[in-house]
């Protein structure tokens, strides 16, 4: 398989993910009562949020602007030596290693709504496919061949 496929589906799904999560937090920013997205605020009663800012800001930056940058960091490899002071994996481009915090921090978001949610929605299976999928395509060697240092 050509290397350039694989990664361009790790592309394709960080900016769906990105894209979507910009505009959900956006609308949760502009309307914290959740009156746009038809969202009682009766369903943040088992969380620490009394409105929707707080999550739609966490939304909007942790997986919204941050998979849109990396689809950028990805194509160019810039140096950035404050995102390799938490790159893990040091024989890797940091721009491949948070792809990977994104995919987790897509499965913790997901899982600490259904925690404070007490309910499950095909959404949320549906996403918590897609974070194992960012995984998958991130860690196929073709990909990772393409970030080593």
């Amino acid at each position: 398989m050509e290397t350039t496929i694989p990664r361009n589906i790790l592309l394709i799904l960080l900016a769906f993910l990105g894209l979507g999560a910009i505009g959900g937090g956006f609308v949760l920013i502009i309307s914290p009562t959740g009156k746009l997205m038809g969202m009682p605020l009766s369903i943040l009663d088992r969380s620490p949020f009394t409105s929707f800012l707080i999550p739609g800001i966490i939304l909007f930056v942790v997986l919204g602007l941050a998979p849109c940058i990396l689809v950028f960091a990805l194509l160019k490899k810039p140096a950035c030596k404050i995102a390799e002071r938490l790159n893990f994996y040091t024989d890797m481009h940091w721009s491949w290693t948070y792809s990977l915090y994104v995919a987790f921090a897509l499965v913790i978001w997901i899982q600490v709504e259904m925690a404070f949610l007490h309910a499950v929605h095909w959404l949320h299976s549906f996403y918590m496919f897609f974070a194992v999928a960012l995984i998958f395509v991130a860690l196929l060697p073709n990909v990772r061949s393409l970030y080593k240092k």
